[in-house]
């Protein structure tokens, strides 16, 4: 039976006239994104598309649309690219950039937690494209580990809920639950959301990939009332000031993104050169 919440493409398909299949990458509940081969850039790229189910629903068509007005704002080397998109189509999509490397949640469930060499550099590169929306005005609200692909360097990925910080302000309840900050969560209670909610959502993220578990879990929102897990003992001390600092309830007691890589950079600095091929890299 055909599943009607799914395009259902498979390797060969088109897609659109330009756009041909080549394999599913994942989704969520709105949207399918797909591997496909593009006759316009002649290379490889990422299709994310609203599933046909929801090529009528408003909301998702708005979130689409922003995710492509963000990326039209956004120039950085750790933020995915958007390369084209049709938001009024039979099949409304946005064209992305692809990117070799797996998603961050995907490592840390298999293989636990992430070594300094691999989890210093990625705090550094996605403290800097924070550091870089800070200074456009714009915030992510939605910084987690399935949004961090391991690249090099890394990339941020789906700015669906992305938008300008001023807009930021009236809203509640937008992200993803376990990597939510107070204030997105209960903006009556911790103030509202803005660029420190991407502080605590980069803080959150790091957290993961260097304990190999969460900062917080359980059903609801324990970050409103609960502290966060402790960071085993081999975490250096400078890592795990940093990153408990910007898991600081009230968002004017974090740190700012420049302050997170700086914090972080003498940690990477100090560590043991890498072989590799022959060559020595840091």
């Amino acid at each position: 039976m055909t599943d009607p919440s799914s395009w259902g493409f498979v390797e060969g398909d088109a897609i659109t006239a330009e756009l041909t299949a080549v394999r599913r990458l994942g989704g969520g509940s709105a949207y399918e994104a797909y591997l496909a081969f593009d006759e316009v850039t002649y290379a490889p790229v990422v299709v994310k598309t609203v599933r046909p189910d929801r090529v009528d629903d408003e909301h998702t068509l708005r979130g689409l649309a922003r995710e492509v007005e963000a990326l039209a704002c956004v120039n950085h080397p750790v933020v995915v690219r958007g390369l084209r998109h049709d938001l009024t189509g039979a099949r409304p999509h946005v064209v992305l950039e692809q990117i070799d490397g797996p998603r961050l949640s995907t490592l840390v469930r298999r293989y636990g937690a992430l070594p300094e060499q691999q989890y210093l550099p990625l705090a550094i590169e996605i403290a800097s494209a924070l550091h870089y929306l800070g200074r456009i005005g714009w915030v992510h609200l939605d910084v987690k580990p399935s949004n961090v692909i391991m690249g090099a360097p890394a990339r941020l990925i789906d700015f669906s809920v992305a938008r300008p910080a001023a807009d930021a302000a009236g809203t509640r309840q937008i992200g993803t639950d376990a990597y939510m900050a107070p204030e997105q969560a209960d903006p009556d209670r911790y103030g509202e959301p803005g660029p420190a909610s991407d502080v605590w959502g980069l803080c959150a993220t790091l957290f993961e990939a260097v304990a190999g578990y969460r900062a917080f879990d359980g059903p609801g929102w324990p970050q409103l009332d609960e502290e966060p897990y402790e960071l085993p003992d081999r975490t250096p001390a400078e890592v795990a000031k940093i990153l408990y600092a910007g898991l600081e309830r009230r968002p004017a007691d974090r740190p700012a993104p420049r302050e997170v890589a700086e914090a972080l950079d003498p940690v990477l600095d100090r560590l043991p050169p890498v072989r590799l091929g022959g060559f020595k890299t840091r």
